[in-house]
């Protein structure tokens, strides 16, 4: 693995932590991209990775694009991520869980962290054992919307969907929308129940394809292939799995007008979104649209830390202004002749001093 500071996506970062235990067998990285606002805030990622640089790779785009999302939601918080690099067997230990809640509290409050891929309440739990930097915890005597935030990033995730719906296509209600529907867990398969709700047709798709069936069959969706869903004909595609899939064999196959779902990274490269633009597809600032996880569990942990009631009716309400955010956004990148993505990219970077 090459030095970070060489790699593409190192843009200033503060600092990156390696972390071995050889005990428990623990390797992770810790990257704070900026706390200019304050801690530096962003879920765990438990993967394999074949390749060492890929797991670098990342840790510094997530959490860069942390430092964005909580910029962007206006929340008193930097970005940082971390990823544990799971073994082939991908088994998580209490000792290794431990290791990494010891890590954390080494670092003194700079980095908060919270569920992401491979990791859950549990987990949380565990690790809130070692420190008290952790959020999105299943119980709280705060009265705080504790647990997995991806209800709360699903809401966001359809509602920033209604709007670009109303923005490109100029429909104000979701009724016979086709929306394709790439990754049915706790985001993708959350957003999907409230489009259904609102007389949306779905086509739904995971790399689990029993989950995505079974989902569909609730629904009464259609399902397509996890390796095809990108080629759907459809008003919306929705990315709601892992991240860089929009490159440009990926951006030649959309079939749709919009794209607006919540995972993170979606643009392999900075000059993806100008590709997007060019197709006339409107592309929707993932670190936007997926914000409402990281308001609930940001909300939480301050209830928490200040020994006070969590307003979960206000977490509802910062959520329900993501599309107010999105507007502003495509209104700005119409008007300057800009894509969204450079214009959220810019805002962010005023708002965090870049």
């Amino acid at each position: 693995m090459t030095a970070f500071w060489t790699e593409a996506d190192f843009d200033d970062h503060e600092c990156v932590h390696f972390v071995h235990d050889r005990a428990s067998g623990l390797t992770a990285i810790i990257a704070l991209h900026s706390t200019h606002l304050g801690p530096g805030a962003g879920g765990t990622r438990f993967w394999h990775y074949a390749d060492p640089a890929a797991a670098m790779k990342d840790a510094l785009r997530l959490s860069r694009g942390m430092s964005y999302k909580n910029a962007m939601a206006g929340l008193p918080m930097g970005g940082g991520k971390a990823v544990i690099l799971a073994g082939p067997d991908r088994v998580k230990s209490p000792e290794l869980l431990a290791a990494f809640g010891d890590a954390i509290h080494a670092l003194s409050g700079r980095y908060i962290t919270a569920e992401d891929v491979g990791v859950g309440e549990a987990d949380m739990v565990a690790i809130a054992a070692r420190t008290p930097y952790v959020t999105g915890l299943p119980t709280s005597d705060t009265g705080a919307a504790g647990g997995d935030p991806g209800p709360f990033t699903a809401k966001g995730v359809y509602l920033g969907i209604r709007a670009a719906v109303a923005q490109k296509l100029g429909r104000e209600s979701m009724e016979g929308v086709h929306v394709a529907i790439q990754g049915t867990g706790s985001v993708g398969g959350g957003a999907a129940r409230l489009l259904a709700k609102a007389g949306a047709r779905l086509t739904l798709a995971d790399a689990d394809a029993a989950r995505a069936a079974a989902l569909a069959a609730e629904l009464g969706a259609a399902t397509a292939s996890a390796d095809v869903i990108i080629d759907t004909e459809c008003e919306v595609f929705s990315p709601n799995a892992l991240g860089g899939i929009l490159d440009d064999s990926g951006i030649a196959r959309l079939r749709a007008p919009i794209v607006a779902g919540g995972a993170n990274n979606q643009l392999a490269r900075p000059e993806h979104g100008a590709m997007l633009a060019a197709r006339g597809i409107l592309y929707t600032p993932d670190y936007v649209i997926n914000g409402g996880g990281i308001i609930a569990v940001t909300m939480e942990y301050l209830a928490r830390r200040d020994a006070r009631p969590c307003d979960v009716a206000q977490v509802h309400r910062a959520v329900e202004a993501i599309p107010d955010r999105l507007r502003a956004i495509w209104e700005e990148a119409e008007a300057t002749a800009r894509t969204p993505d450079a214009v959220a990219d810019a805002m962010a970077q005023r708002l965090i001093g870049r």
